[in-house]
C-alpha cells in the first residue's frame, strides 16, 4: 500500500524558499562572505501556510 504524505500548502509568499540568504558585501578574515538569513515575514521560515491563513482568506 502506498503512503499517504500530508498536504501542506506552500507559503504563497516565498514558495517555499522560506529563508533568504544575502550578502553584505563584506569578507570575514578567513576570505568567506558575510551573510545575512532572513525570514520569510508571512510563514515565520517555516515554508507553508498555516491552515487558519487559508480559512481568513476565504480559500
Amino acid at each position: 500500500m502506498p503512503q499517504h504524505a500530508r498536504n501542506t500548502p506552500v507559503c504563497r509568499d516565498c514558495d517555499g524558499f522560506a529563508t533568504a540568504a544575502i550578502t553584505t558585501g563584506t569578507r570575514h578574515a578567513d576570505g568567506t562572505r558575510a551573510t545575512l538569513r532572513i525570514p520569510c515575514p508571512t510563514c515565520k521560515g517555516t515554508g507553508h501556510t498555516p491552515a487558519s491563513t487559508l480559512a481568513r482568506a476565504g480559500r
